[in-house]
């Protein structure tokens, strides 16, 4: 088989995660089994961002181990019971790509990838069910497998769209085969997911969209509150109260004791992962046994327990506890982080290859306990991860949330300087907004490959000015490259520049001799000097 190209599930990420979050209500509403607890299209959608987040961090060149990091980001970031379950599809597909001979044909070998996927998941369920994602996944595998048999001539891209279109015929069975759908009138929630995820990898793989041809799935009515779950669909009568997750880290041998622990404590067990990291999910009762079987087996953590009625109740009642501002901001770096702290912020540290994902900057709303929150990425990539996790924000806790375009540390710095928290929250958000984009930044960095910039070439070594994410001058020192991208900054006008040293410049060296330059060259403009212990970026700097 060819080399996997990761740019392929680079798409295939971006257009799932988009798809999802577009589908995302629709399919929470179609929510009726196992539990009616509403959270399908969210849990789905969170895993599926997870792992497309950390495919984005991922900048080696082994294409294998890109798909390890899309495959353990799934897991890590698996959400709910669906969620769990589509970590394992991916999981097993990624597995059989990854082990793929030369010689193999790519459409036989992602037809194969298909059905492993299909297989993993039946055997990760406890109480494997049809008319659900299983049974419209392994619908999906058999025609595939079918249209390598048949055609020897197919390529990938007839596999996945013969693929997708039998996933939808098979969703729309699932109401004939589970009673609950039936009853409710709806199709497979989960079923559902898998229909947008493949028509994502096809379009990811054709650039057509989805086939107009593809059913409209029926949403239920909702009953008057009070009468049932949160869709309108009553919980059933003594069934589980408790879902409980957790990871657990755990040698692969104790998992079979594992789920003989778990299997009789309640239902939808779902135990998922290897390598000595698992994610578990479980429906119960007793929620002390089901920890203590994972502790029996090694490491639980990240434990998360949901009592079904007590989150179906508030789903009403959410925004009415949560009250004040909050701002979370991405921090690239320790004394940035600080900066950010001392002007209220809720701070998310990392760096270059430790973005927050989707999940995490979820968590951080959410926590906060705010009615409104004002997000600053200071990236780009974390951007796009910070819309995510607003819009789940706004649709699912009543949050009101504002993601400002800050593509830099420097213009996060800017943004939050002029925050007040007694402002109304539309005025606050079109004041930091405003600041942020009047803030020019630049940085300089050291090359460490061979490569064609704007600028010209460069070598390893060379030093590299960046003038709003592009290169601009390659030159023999940092200082040299920093005082050409500052004058072009501040060639546009200016009254503060902002200077943040990284991790590259521990006394503050480049910093000054930059202050200086300015002093000497601009004296009526402010400068401000901060260690900002950044990554990367040996000195950041802004012109407001």
């Amino acid at each position: 088989m060819a080399e996997v190209k990761l740019d392929l599930f680079r798409r295939f990420g971006d257009l799932a995660t988009d798809a999802l979050a577009s589908h995302r209500e629709e399919i929470d509403a179609l929510n009726v089994f196992p539990v009616p607890d509403s959270d399908t299209g969210t849990n789905l959608y969170l895993t599926i961002a997870a792992a497309r987040d950390r495919l984005r961090e991922f900048t080696g060149p082994d294409w294998r181990e890109g798909l390890r990091a899309f495959s353990r980001g799934a897991l890590l970031g698996a959400r709910g019971n669906s969620g769990v379950i589509l970590a394992e599809m991916i999981g097993a597909l990624l597995r059989r790509l990854i082990q793929a001979t030369e010689d193999e044909r790519t459409a036989t070998v992602f037809a194969d990838a298909l059905r492993k996927a299909a297989n993993a998941a039946y055997a990760a369920v406890g109480e494997p069910q049809e008319g659900t994602m299983l049974s419209v996944l392994s619908a999906a595998a058999d025609a595939a497998e079918a249209c390598v048999e048949i055609d020897d001539t197919a390529r990938t891209r007839d596999v996945m769209s013969v693929a997708a279109s039998a996933a939808r015929a098979a969703l729309a069975r699932t109401q004939e085969q589970l009673p609950t759908l039936a009853a409710a009138g709806v199709v497979d929630a989960g079923g559902r997911g898998i229909c947008v995820l493949l028509d994502a990898f096809d379009t990811a793989l054709t650039g057509r969209r989805p086939s107009p041809q593809a059913p409209a799935p029926h949403i239920p009515i909702p009953i008057p509150a009070g009468l049932g779950g949160a869709d309108g669909h009553a919980l059933e009568p003594g069934g589980p109260a408790y879902e409980v997750m957790y990871l657990l880290d755990a040698e692969d041998a104790a998992i079979p004791d594992l789920r003989k622990r778990l299997q009789p404590l309640g239902d939808s067990l779902v135990v998922v992962g290897g390598e000595g990291i698992w994610n578990v999910h479980v429906h119960v009762d007793d929620v002390g046994a089901a920890i203590e079987a994972g502790i029996a087996a090694g490491r639980p953590h990240r434990i998360h327990v949901t009592h079904f009625a007590e989150q179906i109740a508030g789903q009403a009642h959410r925004h009415g506890t949560r009250t004040g501002r909050a701002v979370i901001a991405f921090a690239a770096g320790p004394g940035l982080a600080e900066l950010f702290r001392g002007a209220g912020a809720i701070v998310i540290e990392g760096g270059p290859h430790r973005r927050p994902t989707t999940s995490e900057l979820l968590e951080a709303i959410t926590a906060s306990g705010a009615s409104e929150v004002i997000v600053l990425p200071n990236d780009a990539p974390t951007r796009q991860s910070a819309e995510a996790a607003a819009r789940t924000a706004e649709d699912d806790l009543d949050i009101n949330v504002a993601v400002i375009p800050t593509r830099s540390q420097v213009q996060g710095l800017a943004a939050i300087a002029v925050h007040e928290p007694g402002r109304k929250f539309d005025k606050d958000v079109l004041e930091m907004t405003a600041t942020a984009r009047h803030a020019r930044h630049g940085a300089v960095t050291i090359s460490n490959t061979r490569a064609i910039t704007m600028a010209g070439p460069c070598m390893p070594g060379d030093a590299l000015g960046v003038l709003d994410g592009d290169f601009v001058k390659v030159g023999p020192d940092l200082e040299t490259c920093a005082t050409y991208v500052l004058a072009r900054l501040i060639g546009g006008g200016g009254e503060l520049v902002t200077l943040v040293s990284g991790l590259e410049d521990p006394t503050g060296e480049l910093a000054q001799g930059v202050a200086a330059w300015l002093a000497a060259n601009h004296p009526a403009v402010d400068v401000m000097v901060y260690d900002g212990g950044q990554e990367r970026y040996p000195l950041l700097m802004s012109v407001e």
